[in-house]
């Protein structure tokens, strides 16, 4: 039951991304969220009472999965086997959280800037994950091309926006893009 439960959620905010990219997040009302799933109000409003509940949940969800990331690449020994995986891990999390959760965050800025859970210190997270994945002895060229080399994934999503292009071959740039640059790290 709990899985279900989490489908259910995860395609609540898949369609309602959908209807605050096409239509504005302000635009949009709970009812025509329901409506697009072919449920009632009230089984909606079983899983998010409003929809600052939607967004806060995949930013949280979002956040979640970073902090796993974080966590298992503080157990591992830095180097190019450990970047190229978390490269391939961080590919995997920008692609979850989708192009539409993109486009939602830049046409809903002051939306994300005001709901976004854990905003404060994602910076702080994303330095954390830099560290673990940094050779201690790397100079500030290497580290700083592993730095890019994972920021690049981001980026690149950024810059897909309004590309005539599939998000398979977005995520392939992506991906390519990442790796390029990582192995430019361990070269230096």
């Amino acid at each position: 039951m709990a899985g279900r439960q989490g489908d259910t959620k995860a395609e609540i905010r898949r369609v309602a991304m959908e209807l605050f990219t096409e239509q504005g997040y302000e635009a949009t009302s709970l009812r025509e969220i329901a409506e697009r799933l072919g449920v009632t109000k009230a089984a909606l409003y079983y899983h998010f009472r409003s929809k600052e509940d939607i967004v806060r949940s995949l930013f949280g969800d979002h956040l979640a999965a970073l902090d796993e990331l974080i966590a298992w690449a503080k157990t591992q020994t830095p180097g190019p086997r450990l970047r190229t995986e978390v490269i391939d891990r961080m590919l995997r999390l920008s692609v979850e959280h989708g192009r539409r959760a993109m486009q939602f965050a830049l046409a809903n800025q002051h939306v994300v800037r005001d709901l976004h859970p854990g905003k404060e210190n994602v910076h702080e997270r994303l330095n954390t994950l830099f560290e673990a994945i940094t050779d201690p002895d790397a100079t500030v060229q290497e580290a700083l091309r592993t730095r890019v080399a994972l920021l690049s994934i981001n980026l690149t999503m950024f810059a897909a926006q309004g590309l005539d292009a599939t998000d398979e071959q977005v995520e392939a740039a992506a991906r390519e893009i990442a790796h390029r640059l990582a192995a430019e790290a361990a070269h230096g």
